[in-house]
């Protein structure tokens, strides 16, 4: 098998597992609080230190929403057996960066490996990261160059594959649809808020021998909480969060 195809048949592979496999990174963020339990000196991360990495991570997820609240239906989805692609997006965030969608991604895991303080752990998730979604983006360009040709070199001639190109925005076609953010992105509001309430509980138990947990950070977790559980009942009983996209 020629290598491209290679590439290609692994990426597709990683395309289908890829809300799941990076969950495997919390198995290294575990252990790291292991090793750091044997340090002599050790301390848990301060306050300002892990709102600073809520916020990278925040970051992360506001990208994401502002990427899928301007696209159309068919478009930057969930799906894991296919890639689907009804149009070629080209504005908003998609004048930007080619992978807005992954940039979030990056943005919410990089906050999380930050939080422990380990800078090696941080390290080794960047490589990991990159490793992983190269495959999985040089697929999806694949599968994009054979639907879209011409089109699709011209914006890619243009548009950076993953570190954004702050100039050059382009207004997106449709407008802002909250509720089409709302239904792909209240999971992943939630899932982040929940790695990092037990991040922290961990931290504390490793470090410090106590469950002791911060007001703040169980505020935070129990808005969180009733949010998902919220908007997910609006999703499922009503017709609230139901638009044409």
């Amino acid at each position: 098998m020629a290598l491209w195809d290679e590439c290609e048949r692994v990426g597709n592979w990683f395309f289908r597992w890829r809300s799941y496999l990076p969950l495997l990174l919390l198995v290294l963020f575990l252990l790291t609080l292991y090793d750091l339990a044997q340090v002599p000196g050790s301390t848990v991360p301060g306050r300002v230190w892990e709102l600073f990495c809520l916020g990278i991570s925040g970051l992360g997820l506001f990208v994401r929403i502002l990427t899928v609240g301007f696209v159309p239906r068919g478009t930057s989805g969930r799906n894991t057996r296919n890639q689907v692609a009804s149009v070629l997006n080209t504005s908003g965030m998609y004048s930007l960066v080619r992978h807005p969608l992954y940039l979030g991604n990056f943005l919410m895991w990089l906050g999380i490996a930050l939080f422990l303080g380990v800078w090696w752990l941080t390290l080794i998730f960047c490589l990991t990261f990159w490793l992983y979604y190269e495959k999985i983006m040089y697929a999806e360009e694949v599968f994009l160059q054979e639907k879209f040709a011409e089109s699709f070199q011209t914006w890619a001639a243009r548009t950076p594959l993953f570190i954004p190109r702050l100039r050059g925005w382009q207004a997106p076609t449709l407008e802002f649809s909250w509720r089409s953010a709302l239904k792909r992105e209240y999971a992943s509001f939630f899932a982040m808020i929940s790695i990092f309430f037990t991040l922290h509980l961990l931290s504390r138990l490793y470090l410090q021998r106590t469950l002791a947990v911060d007001t703040l950070w169980l505020a935070i977790f129990l808005i969180s909480l009733v949010f998902y559980g919220t908007v997910r009942y609006l999703k499922k009983k009503t017709t609230l969060l139901q638009d044409d996209r």
